[in-house]
């Protein structure tokens, strides 16, 4: 399910895998050890359509709690 946060400035950095993110509609490919910002306002989602495991972190600024909004 997409979301956005109203407030949060959000990092992701894949730490080993692919990841597939869904930013405003678009899909972007991030293989291990790339990253991509995402700013407050911008719906987005992450999936893994690989066979591989994935990991990754999400760094936030300021944090998230309570800053989530879903889109359906």
């Amino acid at each position: 399910m997409k979301r956005y946060n109203e407030r949060s400035q959000q990092f992701f950095v894949i730490l080993s895998g692919t990841a597939t993110l869904e930013i405003n509609c678009d899909r972007q490919i991030l293989s291990q050890h790339e990253g991509v910002e995402i700013s407050p306002g911008i719906a987005h989602q992450i999936f893994n359509q690989s066979d591989q495991g994935l990991e990754f972190l999400v760094i936030s600024q300021s944090p998230s709690h309570r800053d989530l909004i879903l889109v359906c």
